[in-house]
């Protein structure tokens, strides 16, 4: 059978990077860290992409509701070993313990920039008639179907 030539990752990548992100968030929601920037902030884990060999962890952070965001995802990543070997045990059934690297997550940024881009009033009027909802259409049909009808 030929090999898919997509560059995705693998269904066992996803799945690997869905176990190391549970047990991720499991341990960051316990406090184990022993650092004040983070204990003192509620991280939110939204995303781990592993390596094409499993060894490389790349976790998505969004320190919520930190002034210095930077500040807390340098303070994970000098903390990257100790959060290894804490991980370590609800990931035992890897035969390599992956090496951790944080990064900030900025998607919810994105995203919330390109709402308001399309909620934009330069937008809305680009769109003109064709951003009227089904309902508005409806109503515009009727109303000429009654005059039409006169």
């Amino acid at each position: 059978m030929p090999r898919s030539t997509t560059s995705g990752p693998s269904q066992r990548m996803l799945r690997v990077a869905e176990q190391v992100r549970h047990a991720l968030s499991e341990t960051l929601q316990r406090g184990e860290i022993i650092d004040p920037l983070i204990e003192n902030t509620v991280i939110s884990v939204s995303e781990v992409r592993m390596s094409t060999d499993l060894r490389v962890a790349t976790a998505f952070v969004s320190p919520l509701g930190a002034k210095d965001t930077d500040a807390v995802v340098e303070a994970l990543n000098k903390h990257a070993k100790f959060v290894r070997g804490r991980v370590s045990g609800a990931l035992r059934q890897m035969k390599f313990m992956p090496e951790f690297r944080f990064k900030l997550d900025t998607s919810f940024d994105n995203f919330a920039r390109i709402n308001d881009l399309l909620k934009s009033p330069e937008v809305a009027r680009d769109l003109g008639a064709e951003g009227q909802n089904d309902d508005d259409k409806d109503k515009d049909i009727k109303a000429k179907d009654d005059k039409d009808s006169e």
